[in-house]
């Protein structure tokens, strides 16, 4: 019998906001332990909470992103559990009314569109941080009270790798909208897995078991590529899996387990007694409409259907967005958007590399990059003498007309010149021409080279292999 994974992920996202979710200590990494810290989000007795209007905003900026319905009614609850990290012994999140609810994303995978539904999108407070010693531990309560998104798939995933895209996906969408950096290094994303198997063909769910303490994507995915595989192996021994939670381990690779999983009436759910109920206005919900942004995969299949650029052009240009702007400006209404596109991502690209530069103070404009296109494609100038001409525009901001009539760099298209050239080149290289004559095509290569180097690479070099053959087989 053949088994199949059933896949749902858990992504916890801090939001980017200046200061936490209920004070205003500053939401900031790196600072000194217990620095950033209050009576409020220390949980001390008489303190009140007050919510930071713009995570709410980028919760339901993300509800729309996700294309999530938005009640018209969302509240707090208390989430009561026991740990060092949690000063107050209890979480304050959403429970059974979140902000945002019901949505899907759809990304790039196996050479196709896949999407994973949203279960929810709902918003609660982060948790300090444990650092172990050698002899002891400390808490840093720091990041206690940071505004932490909880963003909850269904179980659509199929597979490790599917999981690694959803993942990618999901950050490159909330990164572009400004929900959040993504740092994983900085802890500003993390994800537990739910994942269980069964039997293909059947739509029961196996037993769900909750894998924890993977710090990066790619560990995401080692830690599904060990999983799967165990627990089909241990059903086919005939054992039964119980829900549980496991830690990854990534040293060992392998998952080991942790605890048996808490339901959710062991944590106590009440409505956080201290915050008032959320309830959006129309006006409010439009301007956090306002800021929705394209979104990547939007960007990309507008870039390749508007421009008839191949899908590697479109993504390098959707990833990087101002550089893509650029090659906007540049093409647009131009007949050959490719031949831009090749300027940008190859010359452009590599300038901007090695300079440093940004984009936005470099001398070179979109619409000489446009012109240096025309020139080549027009035939005035050659794809050799345009390199010269892109590095001299780069260094000094001319346009490339102007570049190209200064320098006299125009291509000789002129029959009679070409012919006149290509009679000198024969003369002076009988062994090559005999060559040709005899059947050794690719001695025409060679004369042509000498041809386009007594022009000074300013023949036409179509032309000229035109005239050098007809003259040779005359």
């Amino acid at each position: 019998m053949d088994y199949e994974a059933v896949i749902g992920l858990e992504t916890h996202v801090q939001l980017k906001t200046q200061s936490k979710m209920w004070c205003a200590c500053p939401n900031a990494f790196g600072s000194d332990p217990n620095t950033n810290v209050c009576p409020v989000c220390l949980g001390l007795p008489g303190v009140l909470p007050v919510a930071n209007e713009e995570a709410m905003r980028l919760t339901v900026l993300t509800g729309f992103l996700l294309n999530c319905s938005i009640p018209r009614f969302a509240k707090f609850d208390r989430k009561n559990y026991f740990y060092p990290d949690s000063p107050k012994n209890y979480q304050v999140t959403q429970y059974d009314r979140p902000s945002t609810q019901g949505g899907w994303l759809e990304f790039e995978f196996a050479g196709g569109l896949s999407r994973v539904r949203i279960t929810r999108a709902h918003l609660e407070e982060d948790v300090g941080k444990n650092n172990h010693f050698d002899r002891h531990s400390g808490v840093d309560f720091n990041r206690a009270g940071v505004p932490l998104l909880e963003i909850v798939s269904e179980p659509d995933i199929t597979s490790a790798d599917m999981a690694y895209e959803y993942l990618n996906a999901l950050k490159d969408v909330l990164m572009r909208a400004g929900i959040s950096d993504c740092d994983m290094e900085k802890g500003m994303v993390r994800c537990d897995v739910n994942v269980s198997v069964r039997p293909i063909g059947t739509t029961a769910l196996g037993a769900k078991i909750e894998i924890k303490n993977m710090n990066s994507f790619s560990g995401v995915r080692r830690a599904l590529e060990y999983e799967i595989p165990r627990q089909i192996a241990a059903v086919k021994r005939g054992e039964t899996l119980r829900q549980e939670t496991r830690r990854w381990d990534d040293e060992g690779g392998i998952t080991e387990t942790m605890r048996s999983k808490e339901d959710a009436h062991d944590y106590r759910y009440f409505p956080e007694p201290d915050l008032m109920p959320f309830e959006p206005t129309d006006a409010w919900l439009a301007e956090v409409r306002a800021r929705v942004p394209e979104l990547p995969l939007q960007r990309k299949q507008r870039l390749m259907r508007d421009f008839s650029l191949p899908a590697g052009d479109a993504q390098v240009l959707t990833d990087n967005l101002e550089l893509g702007r650029y090659f906007e400006s540049a093409a647009t209404g131009y007949k050959n958007p490719k031949a831009v596109a090749n300027w940008v991502i190859n010359n452009l690209a590599a300038r901007l590399s090695e300079s440093g530069t940004p984009i936005d103070s470099i001398s070179l404009k979109p619409a000489s990059v446009r012109e240096l296109a025309e020139l080549v494609d027009s035939g005035r100038i050659s794809s050799k003498i345009a390199q010269d001409v892109f590095a001299e525009c780069w260094t000094s901001g001319a346009s490339p007309a102007a570049v190209v009539e200064s320098k006299g760099l125009a291509q000789v298209s002129d029959t009679g010149a070409i012919e006149t050239l290509a009679d000198q080149v024969i003369a002076a290289n009988p062994g090559p021409a005999s060559d040709f004559k005899a059947g050794k095509v690719a001695a025409l290569n060679f004369l042509k080279g000498q041809l386009m180097k007594l022009s000074k690479g300013k023949a036409n070099p179509g032309l000229a292999g035109e005239v050098l053959e007809r003259k040779l087989r005359a």
